[in-house]
């Protein structure tokens, strides 16, 4: 392997101290960090092919160098275990996308966070959690892959908040937000393979999105019936979407998806029925805003399903009449899928 390149800081063996260095100097999110030493940045990176020095991509806003042992250097402060390091490396692909947008994700005034979406085999192979409480806390994997690529937008792109990072409130979704879908529960066919992947392969997929929104319907014994509740649980005028359109991230729990199955719907089936019905109502806005930013008062309620490309759809979680929305930045962003590995 090529010597590594990164700056070596000698400290004592003490944890405090280790701790409080990397809060002074910033390059923690605010939570301990494990100690990127040497020999666990070399373990990180025996696990891809490509060179300590490659750079993977620029993240914005101070465009720094996404180096792979800058990867790996984080993704161990993070907690990842070797293995996990692929994954965060296909995760900084898809973002560096334009199509993603990440300049403006990273320094908006708005709360959105990069979600990635792991899909294929890997997902047993590093014991992610696709099941109950997929979005967190308590597994490892996922927990601390989103934690990595955070770090990451923090210590290489510059994204501090009040400083690159503009979010007004920001988002605990900030800290970590991964997850993997729950291909086995999902009765049409997993995200990737939609997307034109082969079953076998892993893949990544990141969504500029807000933390998700639940979506709560225990009564619903019919596709239209769930639908309607989601629809209703869209229809909001907080979201970017409600002024910009783009695509926006259905999460259906296994029980929705099950009943929308058995009553024969498929995911352009939903699609549709959602552009039809998730709409937001004029009286929802107000004059100015409408002028603002549709440059006129709209002829009727606002889709906020535009087309079947603007509506993403995967199984996630487990027992529960339980579903979760997750809107996005807005028109401005794309979600992009990457081949891990």
């Amino acid at each position: 392997m090529a010597s590594l390149e990164a700056q070596r800081i000698d400290l004592p063996d003490d944890y405090d101290a280790v701790q409080n260095l990397y809060l002074e100097r910033g390059w923690s999110d605010g939570l301990p960090i494990t100690p990127p030493t040497p020999e666990r940045v070399e373990a990180m990176l025996a696990t891809v092919s490509l060179e300590p020095g490659h750079v993977v991509a620029q993240l914005p806003p101070n465009w720094g160098d996404a180096t792979v042992e800058r990867l790996a250097i984080n993704a161990v402060m993070a907690g990842c275990l070797p293995d996990y390091l692929p994954v965060i490396v296909a995760g900084v692909s898809a973002m560096s996308d334009p199509a993603f947008n990440l300049y403006a994700i990273q320094a908006t005034t708005h709360s959105c966070a990069p979600l990635f979406i792991v899909n294929g085999p890997i997902r047993q192979k590093l014991g992610m959690n696709s099941s109950s409480g997929a979005y967190g806390p308590g597994w490892r994997a996922n927990a601390t892959i989103g934690r990595a690529v955070r770090l990451a937008l923090l210590n290489i792109g510059g994204g501090h908040p009040g400083v690159g990072d503009m979010s007004t409130q920001g988002a605990p979704s900030k800290y970590t937000y991964c997850v993997a879908e729950n291909e086995e529960a999902n009765p049409w066919g997993p995200l990737h393979v939609e997307r034109g992947f082969e079953p076998d392969q892993s893949t990544l997929t990141v969504v500029g999105g807000e933390p998700p929104h639940n979506i709560n319907d225990h009564t619903g014994s019919t596709a239209e019936e769930i639908l309607t509740i989601i629809a209703g649980a869209m229809a909001v005028t907080g979201a970017n979407n409600a002024y910009t359109g783009g695509e926006t991230l259905l999460a259906l729990g296994p029980e929705h998806a099950a009943t929308m199955h058995i009553d024969g719907f498929t995911k352009d089936d939903i699609r549709d029925w959602l552009n039809r019905h998730a709409r937001v109502p004029l009286e929802r806005y107000t004059e100015a805003t409408m002028l603002e930013r549709f440059g006129q008062i709209p002829d009727g309620p606002v889709p906020m399903v535009g087309n079947r490309e603007d509506l993403a759809i995967i199984v996630l979680g487990g027992p529960g009449k339980h579903s979760s929305w997750v809107p996005t930045f807005g028109g401005a962003t794309r979600s992009v899928t990457r081949v891990v590995g």
